[in-house]
């Protein structure tokens, strides 16, 4: 069945003399405890340290325990006395005279037996039982009050210092000193001193104490002296609050001698004075002249102009405002984004740590984003980036393409795409499949956005030179539309510092009617009907709210949008009022970010959804179309009516009339009366402009009527011949008028359907007769 198995161990062979000769090397077995079995070898200094250290520890032990006998000694002894003492107190009370003959007398007693040797044991002849003795041990107990008071040394552990031990000895006339710390060389010793004087403070916490480490136990005090600092020093502040002066409006002469550490201790007192109006203010200065004051120390001290800075003071309380002021000096952390097309982040970050980067993930809310500390070769020269595994960008910018949340195979586009962060942000989410638009006006721009998607590897894009505002003239039908609107730029105060003293109120102005423009364009090239999308994403890298709750507010009054959540975990709501203005309550969808706050650039993020491509007409503009058709009317009546009245000769001169009504007729009560009829209906008539040809909608019931009056009227002209009047019919069906909500749909087809018919007779009729003629 096979060979048998040979169990005998066999002799390992090496490949040569010294292999076989030298052992396996043997480790011990390491451990954060010290091995008792393992002996230590100490150097010849260690030892001799080592064995004073011992011999001092038994010493220590020695004296410690003659203390303990002393006191047990002076304990009985005071028990033994306590009859004998109240006799001696009612001599003392009765005057000094007595006191002074005792202690004559004990002195010559002393000096009679000057080398009388103390005797062992508890018998009439031992000293301690003498009243010197007594008086001498009274005279002491003062002393050692006063020692426990100091804290220098506990009762238990007097007998530690050496000339303590020596001074409680039998002469009479020996002195009492306090011991010395100094003679103790190693520092456990005085740990011990230090945790027996905690242990007799608190008893009932010795069991507790036993169980700690040594370094625990040091980190209780730590922790014990840090709580009574801070007590100390919150009392200390609050004590210098309470006395310091009032603060004085500076005069003329004393702010032409300023330096930026006056100013800035200015700034700080006027906040003091602002947080508690009513108990720092001066009689008769104001609560606007103090903010006067401080805006413009802040505008010396940070280098903001007037407007930026009384911008800044209405958004952002008093506290607030200097934390935004400080972080907007320090530039934001660099981060940059994975290009997942080509590779992933966990692979780019063990790359990046090869060639010496200092890297972390960005957060959580990101799963691309990584923020660089520091590096030892330039980030944008790296062959990762060159080979496009990465994008410089900051991290607030990931925020809008993360709003958005492209999906795949949809048509979007990217209405101001330069430099190609966000753009190629979208292709990566995308995967390079459906069409993504990349459009931009600056030609000098938009070659940046074709270097960077080539070096990314984006496939799918199409890349336009085209105005925004008239970009729905070329191309609508969208999915998603991104729009990251040019803006004035003060949330990035950081990068481009020259935003502080050069922006103003024009710019602010010219940038909020190109932002209007831009977003209403981006909504025009939205496709409501779109199964997938039908979202717009307005963002900005700006924190003013002309430049973002206005711009969205105007958006919601204008077309058929209305806002939606972001899909942002973090962030702070938008501005629903500022000031005295007030607007759409949905304005706390969006968000803002802030450089203090979330330590990244300030932006501005908000979703819109479009759930119709019709575009409403104001009210206002209905009216005057309105009248203007009114009037047109009237003129009409009115000359009519002069000619019949110049038939029969009946008319009377009139006035001419002079002012708004010149040229219009007078009207009577009963035009009058068809005339306020009509405006009050025509209050809820909408006058639709279509852009597209709307088809099956299910939402708008003013599309829906309109679509099946038109499938009608085309199954009515398929069924009748042809003639050449189908295009009358369709211009007819296309001028349709939508009915209001409320009013039956079905008697009004029917109507235009008896209509229709009666005006295809009157045709048939007419031609008949024209070609008999």
């Amino acid at each position: 069945m096979g060979r048998k198995a040979e169990y005998s161990e066999k002799p390992k062979k090496g490949p040569g003399r010294k292999a076989r000769k030298q052992g396996p090397p043997s480790f011990p077995k390491k451990s954060f405890a010290p091995l008792e079995d393992v002996d230590k070898t100490l150097t010849h200094r260690q030892k001799q340290r080592l064995a004073k250290h011992l011999k001092k520890k038994t010493e220590l032990k020695e004296r410690q325990k003659l203390f303990k006998q002393k006191k047990k000694l002076n304990k009985k002894q005071q028990a033994y006395q306590s009859d004998s003492e109240g006799d001696e107190k009612t001599t003392l009370d009765n005057g000094h005279s007595m006191d002074q003959g005792k202690d004559e007398a004990v002195e010559a007693v002393v000096k009679q037996k000057p080398n009388k040797k103390k005797i062992k044991g508890y018998t009439d002849d031992n000293d301690w039982l003498t009243p010197k003795q007594k008086k001498k041990q009274q005279a002491v107990k003062p002393d050692e009050e006063e020692k426990d008071e100091s804290g220098s040394e506990n009762e238990e552990f007097a007998p530690d210092d050496p000339v303590s031990d020596e001074n409680t000895c039998d002469d009479g006339n020996a002195i009492f000193k306090m011991g010395k710390l100094d003679d103790l060389s190693d520092e456990e010793n005085s740990d011990d001193f230090e945790e027996s004087d905690e242990e007799n403070d608190n008893p009932d916490d010795g069991d507790e104490r036993d169980d700690l480490l040594p370094i625990e136990r040091d980190c209780k005090k730590l922790k014990k002296r840090e709580a009574e600092q801070v007590k100390l020093a919150d009392e200390e502040l609050q004590m210098l609050v309470d006395q310091q002066d009032v603060f004085q409006f500076p005069e003329v002469s004393e702010e032409r001698d300023l330096t930026l550490q006056d100013v800035l201790q200015r700034i700080k007192d006027v906040n003091l004075v602002l947080s508690d109006f009513n108990k720092y203010r001066q009689p008769n200065r104001s609560r606007s002249e103090y903010m006067e004051l401080l805006k413009k120390d802040l505008c010396v001290y940070y280098s903001y102009n007037e407007f930026l800075m009384s911008k800044l003071m209405d958004i952002f309380p008093l506290s607030e405002l200097m934390e935004y002021l400080e972080a907007s000096e320090v530039a934001r952390p660099l981060t940059i984004r994975t290009n997942t097309l080509k590779t992933r982040r966990r692979d780019l970050a063990a790359a990046l740590i090869n060639r010496g980067v200092n890297l972390d993930p960005l957060g959580k809310w990101t799963k691309v984003g990584l923020v660089i500390y520091n590096s030892q070769i330039p980030l944008g020269a790296t062959p990762e980036y060159l080979a496009g595994h990465y994008i410089i960008q900051g991290a607030s910018s990931l925020l809008s393409v993360m709003a958005l949340a492209p999906q795949e195979g949809e048509r979007i586009l990217d209405m101001c795409s330069a430099p190609g962060g966000k753009g190629s942000h979208i292709a990566a989410v995308m995967k390079n499949t459906g069409a993504l638009f990349a459009n931009d006006a600056n030609k000098d721009r938009i070659k940046a956005v074709v270097a960077n998607f080539h070096r990314l590897g984006v496939v799918n894009s199409v890349i336009s030179c085209e105005d925004g505002c008239k970009f729905r003239q070329i191309m609508t039908g969208f999915d998603r539309v991104l729009l990251d609107a040019p803006c004035t730029g003060t949330g990035v105060v950081s990068k481009d510092p020259s935003v502080k003293s050069t922006k103003t109120a024009v710019d602010v102005q010219r940038c909020y009617n190109l932002q209007r423009k831009l977003l209403l364009s981006a909504i025009d090239c939205t496709d409501a009907k779109s199964s997938t999308g039908g979202y717009i994403v307005y963002s900005t890298c700006s924190i003013l709210p002309e430049e973002n709750e206005w711009v969205i507010d105007y958006a919601l009054k204008k077309r058929n949008v209305k806002l939606v959540p972001t899909g942002l975990d973090f962030g702070v709501e938008g501005f629903t009022k500022y000031r005295q203005y007030r607007f759409h309550p949905s304005l706390n969808l969006t968000r803002r970010y802030y450089p203090h706050a979330h330590n990244m650039d300030g932006f501005f993020v908000s979703k819109l959804k479009k759930f119709s491509n019709t575009i409403p007409v104001s009210q206002e503009e209905e009216k005057e179309e309105d009248v203007h058709q009114l009037d047109e009317d009237m003129t009409t009546t009115a000359s009519s009516a002069e000619q019949g009245g110049d038939q029969g000769n009946d008319k009377v001169n009139e006035p001419v009339k002079i002012g708004k009504r010149a040229g219009k007729p007078n009207l009577s009560k009963l035009e009058l009366e068809l005339k306020k009829k009509k405006l009050e209906t025509n209050k809820t008539k909408y006058i639709v402009k279509v852009f597209e040809k709307p088809t099956k909608t299910k939402r708008p019931l003013c599309v829906q009527n309109a679509d099946e009056t038109r499938h009608e009227v085309e199954k009515s002209q398929k069924q009748k011949e042809k003639s050449p009047l189908k295009a009358k019919v369709r211009i007819e069906a296309d001028e349709l008028v939508p009915l209001p909500e409320g009013k039956s749909i079905k008697k009004h087809n029917k109507l235009k359907k008896q209509q229709e018919s009666k005006q295809f007779e009157k045709i048939k009729v007419t031609k008949k007769n024209k070609s008999k003629a």
